[in-house]
């Protein structure tokens, strides 16, 4: 098996736990990091384990890019960055991973997903709640007709956002892109569309900074082609975390309350639960959709999905995007 290269961009944050889990892939060797801040990349290199293989080291992406040798690249850098760095990835002749969100921009997405197609390159986004039993099952359950036809889904997380993330990029529009929706709110509405299929056609949302730089709180009313109606409501000035749904069809429904999952129905009561386990990563499902082994988990094309319903809340509630 063709030893895999692969460069990172950005070595911040959730870049550690992409690192250690692209060392548990056979034949893959993390070459080559860029970042402005040697701190930030010695550090991800001792929490990812890297330390014994020495990495080169770059200041930015081009200069590392240009080097060459790199047969893919993962992205983990501010959510405005993305777009930039993944074009020029893929015009270096790279596969791409990058993390949530692909762009801050439908325009932005389409401008990628149609250069991965012309380079003949793998665009993956580093959803990795596709890999995760509990929404795995959920989906397949409203898939299989347990609940019946949806007529209605309520997504909400509450998270101290405000608090926790004042001072960093993220409460930066010209590098966050916008709050909270954009941040974790992009993993709510990935899984309000992947777990159910909908189609979101209108949209009518309002959305609160609480004084920060950046939306903090969002509460939205959604309509979908299928008949269903949907709430989203994202809440960052609050103590703790708690993250719930509820999927109601026409023959029972489905509640999942911080990991926990429950079914009932009108004509067998409550069911069991039984979660498959969990098969791969982000990481390991983009090697092996690099070596032809696998469909692309994550497609550009669904995280386009994503990011045109997140523009058409921050559209309907007047907040202007950069």
């Amino acid at each position: 098996m063709n030893q895999l290269k692969i460069g990172f961009i950005g070595s911040g944050g959730i870049a550690a736990g992409h690192g250690r889990q692209l060392l548990a892939v056979e034949s893959v060797e993390i070459a080559a990091i860029a970042d402005p801040s040697h701190d930030n990349a010695a550090k991800f290199m001792e929490q990812a384990g890297l330390t014994q293989y020495r990495p080169l080291v770059f200041p930015t992406h081009q200069e590392m890019l240009r080097a060459g040798g790199l047969d893919a690249v993962v992205i983990c850098s501010p959510h405005t960055l993305h777009f930039g760095q993944a074009a020029d990835a893929l015009n270096s002749g790279c596969h791409v991973l990058v993390e949530k969100p692909m762009t801050c921009s439908a325009r932005e997405a389409e401008q990628l997903i149609g250069l991965a197609k012309e380079k003949g390159k793998v665009l993956q986004v580093s959803f990795q709640r596709h890999c995760q039993p509990e929404f795995i099952f959920i989906r397949e359950a409203i898939a299989g007709g347990v609940i019946g036809k949806l007529s209605s889904v309520t997504a909400t997380l509450y998270q101290d956002w405000q608090r926790s993330q004042t001072g960093t990029w993220r409460q930066v529009a010209s590098l966050s892109g916008g709050g909270m929706l954009m941040d974790s709110g992009s993993h709510i509405i990935d899984m309000l569309l992947w777990t159910t299929g909908l189609t979101p056609v209108e949209v009518k949302s309002t959305l609160s900074t609480n004084g920060a730089p950046v939306e903090i709180d969002s509460f939205t009313s959604i309509r979908f082609a299928e008949g269903a109606i949907g709430g989203l409501n994202i809440i960052g000035h609050v103590p703790g975390f708690n993250e719930t749904y509820a999927f109601c069809g026409d023959r029972g429904v489905i509640y999942f309350n911080n990991g926990t999952i429950k079914i009932e129905t009108y004509e067998s009561g409550e069911l069991p639960v039984q979660l498959p386990e969990q098969a791969t990563n982000p990481d390991r499902s983009f090697i092996e959709a690099i070596r032809g082994e696998r469909e692309v988990l994550v497609s550009g094309e669904y995280a386009l999905k994503v990011i045109r319903l997140t523009e058409a809340i921050y559209e309907s509630a007047g907040y202007k995007l950069l």
